[in-house]
């Protein structure tokens, strides 16, 4: 399986998945990569250099996943904690390669600018690192007041980060950006409305790769771990949805592109719940209608940026689809019987499975003959495939072993390996 993916449009994409752990903010992650182009642009850093501080601010949150996180990040300008996000985010780039570019920049982007000049970090990355930090803290600060009132407080803004020269900035980065920010369009490009005129100017900039499944999957697997990392109680959900879609496309003689695909769709599936509070996924008591509307959203947000990468349109579908039921009664879309495709049924059967056999915090996990018996009542229900659901009475201990394996996914795909 090989895709022509344009990068810096799936950079944009997992931007997008970033900004929904904000919850109430979406624009954290492009409006760090805005200012970081502006200021690199006034300075007068070449363009090159200029797109990949762009990339770098996308992603530079990559490894915050949970939303009390993401409130320390932006409520507290020095926040002690906030190293370890830094060295997620770059574990999770680095396991990607062409995403790996940007590991160094994000490992290193709440270092203060005194303690990188003591590691000894090559100068052009110890620059472009602490930009991204001094931007992120502009931004940070910046917050609370986008709106109509944000020009009456960014002189206090601006003196606040001039204060920190030579202790958390590089002085020289620093009067950069006091250059830079001193004109009201800087922060007023900031304000929704223009964002997205900025991003889609940068978006004309194409950096096409053709990446094969292996790439494909690190990348799909850096989602999923973003996802999985929310709540305690789903470490290793998407991870396990995504190897009973490839065993249960296998079983039910799909080909080995859409095992593949399957696969992709599964580790993708939950995408949206970053949106979702980490409260509301830990609770242990029944969810109120206004927090199932809230926890139901999920899968609609994962189709609206995975729709966005070209060449996986279908993987983008069936991922969405995993709350559609065969009765129209599901969600986000109401689909019914005649527009579900197959896969999109397999990737529910999976994500259904898979819920059941770890422990949520409102019940223990099931045994396989107890989750079968649920699977098959919702089936005479009209909800669930019951073809899908025969493969796996029929394979009942494998499909088991599959959503339970805690194993990273291996280079080899499963369709490869005979079945026994």
């Amino acid at each position: 399986m090989h895709v022509e993916v344009d990068v810096r449009q799936a950079i944009y994409a997992l931007s997008d998945a970033l900004d929904l752990v904000g919850v109430d903010d979406f624009y954290h992650g492009k409006r760090v990569a805005m200012m970081a182009v502006e200021v690199a642009r006034v300075s007068g850093m070449d363009v090159a250099l200029q797109e990949e501080l762009f990339d770098i601010g996308l992603l530079h949150d990559c490894g915050v996943s949970s939303t009390a996180m993401h409130r320390h990040l932006v409520q507290e300008l020095d926040w002690s904690g906030a190293q370890g996000h830094c060295e997620r985010g770059s574990a999770l780039l680095r396991a990607v390669p062409c995403l790996d570019y940007l590991a160094d920049a994000v490992r290193y982007h709440h270092t203060h600018w005194a303690d990188l000049q003591r590691l000894g970090l090559d100068a052009a990355l110890a620059r472009k690192t602490n930009l991204i930090f001094l931007l992120d803290r502009a931004d940070a600060l910046a917050e609370p007041h986008y709106g109509p009132d944000l020009l009456q407080h960014t002189q206090s803004i601006r003196d606040t980060l001039a204060g920190f020269g030579g202790s958390l900035f590089d002085p020289e980065l620093v009067e950069a950006f006091l250059h830079a920010s001193a004109a009201d369009a800087f922060w007023l490009v900031l304000e929704p409305r223009h964002i997205q005129s900025f991003l889609g100017k940068m978006l004309q900039r194409p950096n096409r790769r053709r990446l094969n499944f292996t790439e494909l999957r690190r990348m799909a697997m850096l989602i999923s771990n973003l996802v999985d990392a929310k709540s305690p109680y789903t470490s290793t959900h998407s991870l396990g949805v995504a190897k009973l879609c490839r065993l249960l496309g296998d079983l039910d003689g799909q080909d080995a592109e859409t095992c593949d695909r399957l696969e992709l769709a599964g580790l993708m599936h939950d995408l949206g719940k970053l949106q979702v509070p980490d409260e509301l996924l830990d609770k242990a008591g029944p969810l109120s209608e206004t927090e199932r509307q809230v926890v139901n959203r999920h899968s609609f947000e994962t189709y609206q940026i995975l729709r966005r990468i070209p060449g996986i349109e279908d993987v983008a579908v069936w991922a969405a689809y995993h709350h559609e039921t065969l009765d129209g009664s599901g969600y986000p879309y109401g689909m019914a019987t005649g527009v579900l495709p197959r896969q999109a049924r397999i990737v529910a059967v999976a994500d259904v499975f898979q819920a059941m056999a770890q422990d949520r915090p409102y019940r223990p996990a099931l045994a396989p003959r107890e989750i079968l018996a649920v699977l098959q009542r919702r089936a005479q229900a009209g909800q669930l495939d019951a073809g899908v659901i025969l493969l796996v009475a029929e394979h009942l201990d494998a499909c088991w072993m599959a959503a339970i394996d805690p194993a990273p996914l291996t280079a080899l795909p499963l369709s490869a390996v005979p079945m026994h």
